[in-house]
């Protein structure tokens, strides 16, 4: 092993599913069951999003959150 610091940070938190890294991942799949109740929409969807939020992690939590706002918008325009 290399006598570099950076080294052996990049090699600790490189391992295995780290708890934090589950709990974000926890708490995104939280907020997005919260958000597609409100929505209603058809259960595909929900697995479709839910499904998305997992892959993609909080990136997918933020683009449901911007598709939302953006409906939101529309209808109070319409």
């Amino acid at each position: 092993m290399a006598h570099d610091g950076r080294v052996l940070i990049f090699w600790l938190f490189s391992s295995a599913p780290q708890p934090l890294l589950l709990l974000t991942l926890a708490l995104s799949v939280y907020l997005t069951v919260i958000e597609l109740r409100e929505y209603r929409p058809h259960w595909k969807v929900w697995v479709w999003w839910i499904s998305f939020v997992v892959l993609t992690h909080f990136l997918g939590y933020l683009i449901l959150r911007g598709v939302r706002a953006y409906h939101r918008f529309k209808h109070s325009r319409a």
